[in-house]
């Protein structure tokens, strides 16, 4: 069953350039990983909005794994001005 994620970003105006760096290189890499079907950087408001779609919960598993193992900077810390927001989703 086809899955998703949509992540809200909060950085901080100093860091949403980066931020957003950080998103496309998160994407990059989950984008190799087999069964990723898209994956998408928005912004809106204050908002960095990533959009991941993936073939199974097993295909998603694995994109996230990559990224870990890739080095890629997904840190939470004091550049971002609140919690993120992670709506995950199924397809019905």
């Amino acid at each position: 069953m086809k899955v998703g994620m949509v992540a809200y970003h909060y950085p901080h105006a100093a860091y949403r350039e980066e931020f957003v760096s950080r998103v496309h290189q998160v994407r990059e890499v989950m984008l190799r990983t087999p069964g990723c079907l898209s994956g998408e950087c928005w912004v809106s408001g204050d908002a960095v909005i990533s959009i991941v779609q993936w073939e199974s919960e097993e295909a998603q598993a694995a994109s996230l794994a990559a990224v870990m193992e890739a080095g890629v900077d997904v840190a939470y810390d004091e550049r971002e001005a609140r919690p993120r927001e992670i709506v995950p989703l199924m397809a019905a």
